[in-house]
């Protein structure tokens, strides 16, 4: 569907502000199916972030500003995601070794059985993507990229 489709407009300003339109209308579309699939394991996109983060880094702790700098939605609040978490008991936090001001988040088995568990469910979700094929993939990969980079 195309974007003028899917908002009925048919106008644009300019070719660019229609880029920007098009990017903010697909990613939002894009965190709302997050939202639908990650719902039935009572998770949201920014939860399952944080886990796929502990999870890549397991089974050495990251602290939490190490957590928020790498976590795709950069504005959440990443203390209190690591509180929610906790009391689903997905993860734990303990007193750094080398810094007892600090403290240390890890995620717990019962985390990593959860991610086990949902893994073929995104694996599924992400073939519905396959509408662009790998060369266009990548090449819509580079233009992000490009976008994002210091001009």
């Amino acid at each position: 569907m195309s974007i003028e489709e899917a908002i009925r407009q048919s106008r644009f300003r300019s070719i660019y502000h229609k880029m920007v339109i098009n990017l903010t209308y697909t990613g939002n579309w894009m965190v709302h199916q997050q939202h639908v699939l990650l719902r039935e394991h009572d998770m949201t996109p920014q939860q399952y972030n944080v886990l796929r983060i502990l999870r890549g880094h397991h089974p050495k702790p990251m602290k939490v500003n190490a957590i928020t700098e790498r976590m795709l939605d950069q504005t959440s609040n990443a203390s209190r995601l690591v509180d929610k978490l906790m009391a689903k008991k997905l993860l734990i936090r303990e007193v750094s070794v080398t810094d007892r001001r600090a403290v240390d988040v890890k995620i717990t088995t019962q985390g990593l059985d959860l991610l086990i568990t949902m893994d073929p469910i995104v694996d599924e979700w992400e073939k519905k993507l396959h509408t662009l094929s790998l060369e266009e993939a990548v090449q819509l990969n580079e233009l992000l990229d490009k976008l994002r980079s210091p001009a």
